[in-house]
């Protein structure tokens, strides 16, 4: 196919690779990357630490080379539903190797592909670098818990994680909906069900209707994409349960305002009501280049204190930053001064830090006591 024209189910046809895709593979989890990136057009990229790297040693990529891999990576039911939403995200396996997420898309009439490493292991809250009250959270026996933040900040990493904290420490029936499944739980305290989208639901909301009727204690949504999700997760969680579920927005104010914006204007008074009831926190991250090697997240908390809940309320979302800042003694903290933390405590520069703050005027502030030469330099860590 050439570029600029249409893929069909015709041209998706099984053809001589020239490219060992699983060998490419191999190669990603050798060097400790996150990602393999295939485009039409490119030698083959790596996602180190943050950063693309080409291999240059590798030949420049065609359409049929990219067209074959896809056809021998994917099944029939998965090909008619790339040709006809032009997009697709799916799970591949590598003996010996790992489990990586793909995400397939069309772009100027071509196929480009992107794998993801999915650990084997299951990282725990302390090798993440994710704040201890992550702990108590999950613990929770009911409310609404958000992980927000940009794609590739982590968050279903961190949604593990807390999930894996509870099945280590406590009885809980618990049912995950995703987009394609990620990290493959094993019982221990709890019972985890896995739900695939597509293979085993046919759309988040329908699912987490489905999980609703199936006993749950935890209820874990991979993306909280649309009204009816969100509306659904916040009559879960107001009638018992625990619901935790991403959303891709940068802080936590963003977050609040994110879904009453989904709401007709008509609705939206009723839905800060109950939002303000059933909100227990909300987590938003961002990865950043750690000092040595690896990556590490800045977390910014929202506990759903009493102050939050009524100033979610009475519409005065603008004012939740400044109580997150004076609420360190609750366990909170602003992204700002998480980013601080990590910068103090030699984790990553202050030139990486002041990229990811959204008030780098404040974060320089909270920097001025703090010189950076002096700080112990951490240990390597590939966790993220």
């Amino acid at each position: 196919m050439q570029e600029g024209g249409q893929l069909s189910i015709n041209s998706l046809q099984k053809g001589k690779v020239d490219i060992d895709v699983d060998n490419l593979l191999k190669l990603l989890v050798e060097n400790s990357a996150s990602d393999l990136h295939l485009k039409v057009g490119s030698p083959p990229v790596l996602r180190l630490y943050g950063k693309l790297m080409p291999l240059e040693d590798r030949p420049v990529l065609n359409p049929e080379q990219i067209e074959s891999i896809f056809f021998n990576i994917t099944i029939e039911e998965q090909r008619l539903k790339f040709v006809k939403e032009r997009a697709l995200d799916f799970a591949y396996s590598v003996s010996g190797v790992g489990r990586f997420r793909v995400s397939a898309l069309q772009q100027r009439g071509t196929l480009s592909l992107a794998f993801r490493v999915v650990p084997h292991k299951i990282s725990s809250i302390e090798e993440l670098g994710l704040p201890q009250i992550c702990k108590q959270l999950i613990s929770r026996p009911r409310g609404l818990i958000l992980v927000t933040g940009p794609a590739g900040s982590g968050k279903s990493t961190t949604l593990a994680a807390m999930v894996e904290y509870v099945n280590q420490h406590e009885t809980r029936n618990v049912i995950t909906i995703e987009d394609p499944i990620e990290f493959l739980f094993h019982d221990k305290e709890c019972l985890i069900h896995q739900r695939d989208m597509g293979d085993d639901c046919r759309s988040f909301s329908s699912a987490l209707v489905e999980a609703l009727r199936h006993d749950p204690d935890i209820i874990v949504i991979g993306e909280m994409r649309d009204l009816d999700t969100i509306s659904t997760a916040m009559t879960a969680a107001e009638t018992g349960h625990l619901v935790l579920g991403t959303l891709h927005t940068i802080d936590a104010a963003q977050s609040i305002d994110r879904i009453i914006d989904m709401f007709p204007y008509g609705q939206q008074r009723q839905i800060r009501l109950q939002l303000s009831q059933v909100i227990e926190a909300v987590l938003s991250q961002a990865l950043l280049p750690r000092v040595g090697g690896g990556r590490v997240p800045a977390v910014e908390v929202m506990l759903a204190t009493g102050v939050i809940r009524r100033l979610i309320r009475e519409e005065k979302i603008h004012e939740i930053p400044a109580n997150i800042e004076m609420g360190k003694l609750e366990g909170m903290q602003t992204l700002d001064q998480a980013l601080a933390e990590l910068v103090k405590s030699g984790n990553v520069t202050v030139e990486d830090a002041l990229i990811k703050s959204s008030n780098p005027r404040k974060l320089a502030e909270l920097l001025k006591s703090y010189p950076t030469s002096s700080v112990p330099q951490p240990a390597m860590t590939r966790a993220f």
